[in-house]
């Protein structure tokens, strides 16, 4: 389970295909060599890298002439691997190049595949693929923090500590844990006056009191809706699963169950970290881009592990709803001077109405700064940004009784002053962004039982496990104007 490549790209305008970051590890590609034999293919020069990668994930420069086999928004990604044709078509080639796109940033790597090269294995019965992307999923955090958007000069000397990072999470190419979290700095880079702590070989905790084991269930949820006939909303489900096991001594083995209520949609694209002992094969067979037959295993989903000494990511999923959690309707007509805006905001019924916050967004581009603002909303209150042109609508903790809330009125645009700009919002192309956490609730109603928990340790751990459902890109297009439509499935 090692990395023979690394390499972090950028595909900002004015440097896309710049390779901001690369490592290469001899001693796994002389592994790789070794196993392919005759059939061994080299990986190149970094110079050909970006835009072997921009072509493959549709990211090419739209200065560049129009080719139909490559930019055609039929031909849609929809996979973290993909295969790099350094020949192209029926040449020679690279497989499976994991990727990871974050802003303008493009993490990649090639795992080792300790298996002959024709036929190829299915993707879930390489241990690699799965520790590659934990690799790189580590990385994106190290490297864009919290927010996804680091300023330009933090990220530089984020790229800076990189190899530090690498010397401790990915020694020789063979990752260990995942990297710190952003803004920390590696111990290789400013180590401490008590000097650093080593990790004895069977991972002996530096935890003192009382051991606690905790899950943290995460579900975010994106969506697209249009309330339009011609256009059809769509949305989807991403959860993941964070632990920690804080125990003095030698870490524990644990057992994590999921599980789903009785009518509840199976999880599919199942990615695990690397430390999970053992698995089901059923559990990885169910994938989003094919058809269901309605056979897929339904839980419970059992995860044995021998945890890290940091939180890590267990799992991750994906899950279709039936109907997103608020459902809205965005109105806008252009008046001279001025926009009447309505919005309506409906919470669907099987959602808990307690929201740790809940907020809506609407922006104006592309328009001169805001003058007068005669908007009233039925619930909650609301907050004007002139210098943004953005009116930010706070719900609060709780919708209305009848679930439904409505903002109405007309902005007014009388300064001289240009506001700000966007290419994609031109006209009466404007949406509505949704922002909002709940706590306890996941949109699949899967969830992790206390009691499901098994720790096999005489230190008799505290349990902690919560849920939530987190909004993620939630769009919600203005109806009489035009929009950017997907002509397939949203891609995680």
């Amino acid at each position: 389970m090692s990395i023979r490549a690394l390499w972090v790209v950028s595909h900002e305008k004015g440097e896309s295909g710049k390779v901001r970051f690369s490592r290469r590890f001899p001693t796994v590609e002389f592994r790789a060599k070794s196993l392919a034999g005759t059939q061994y293919v080299a990986v190149p020069e970094d110079r050909v890298i970006p835009q072997l990668l921009l072509t493959e994930l549709g990211l090419v420069d739209p200065d560049k002439p129009y080719v139909e086999v490559r930019d055609d928004c039929a031909r849609q990604h929809r996979s973290l691997a993909v295969e790099l044709r350094l020949d192209g078509p029926g040449g020679r080639t690279l497989w499976p190049v994991l990727t990871v796109t974050q802003g303008v940033l493009i993490l990649a790597c090639l795992p080792l595949v300790e298996a002959p090269p024709e036929p190829r294995p299915p993707l879930p019965s390489l241990a690699s693929v799965s520790q590659g992307l934990a690799l790189l999923l580590g990385l994106q955090d190290f490297l864009c923090g919290p927010g996804g958007k680091p300023e330009p000069d933090v990220l530089a000397s984020r790229l800076a500590a990189l190899p530090a990072v690498l010397l401790q999470v990915c020694p020789l190419g063979r990752p260990l844990d995942t990297p710190p979290p952003a803004g920390s700095v590696p111990a290789a880079v400013a180590p401490s006056p008590g000097g650093a702590q080593k990790q004895p070989a069977w991972k002996a905790g530096v935890h003192r009191g009382r051991a606690v084991v905790s899950v943290a269930l995460t579900e975010k949820v994106r969506s697209m809706q249009y309330g339009k006939s011609s256009q059809q909303d769509i949305w989807d489900v991403y959860g993941m699963v964070m632990c920690k096991c804080e125990v003095e001594g030698v870490l524990p083995n644990v057992i994590v169950t999921l599980t789903l209520p009785h009518n509840g949609s199976p999880l599919q694209d199942i990615l695990v970290h690397p430390c999970v002992t053992s698995l089901d094969a059923s559990l990885l067979t169910a994938c989003s881009v094919d058809e269901n037959d309605g056979s897929a295993f339904s839980g419970p989903y059992k995860f044995p592990f021998s945890p890290p000494l940091e939180l890590f990511r267990l799992c991750s999923y994906t899950s279709q709803v039936p109907v997103p959690p608020i459902l809205g309707s965005y109105k806008l007509k252009a008046e001279e001077n001025h926009l009447k805006v309505n919005v309506v905001l409906k919470l669907h019924e099987s959602v808990k109405n307690s929201f740790e916050y809940c907020n809506a967004h609407i922006p104006f581009f592309n328009q001169n700064l805001m003058g007068n603002v005669e908007v009233k909303v039925s619930s909650g209150q609301l907050e004007v940004s002139k210098e943004k042109n953005l009116l930010v609508w706070v719900l609060g903790q709780k919708f209305p009784k009848s679930r439904e809330a409505t903002l109405e009125g007309t902005v007014h645009f009388s300064g001289t002053v240009a506001g700000p700009t966007d290419p994609l919002c031109s006209g009466l192309t404007a949406y509505v962004k949704l922002y909002f956490r709940v706590p306890d609730l996941t949109l699949s109603g899967c969830c992790v039982d206390q009691h499901s928990v098994q720790v096999y340790s005489s230190a008799k751990p505290r349990i902690v496990t919560t849920r939530e459902l987190v909004s993620s890109e939630y769009y919600i297009w203005n109806s009489t104007g035009d929009a950017p439509v997907s002509s397939g499935l949203m891609v995680l």
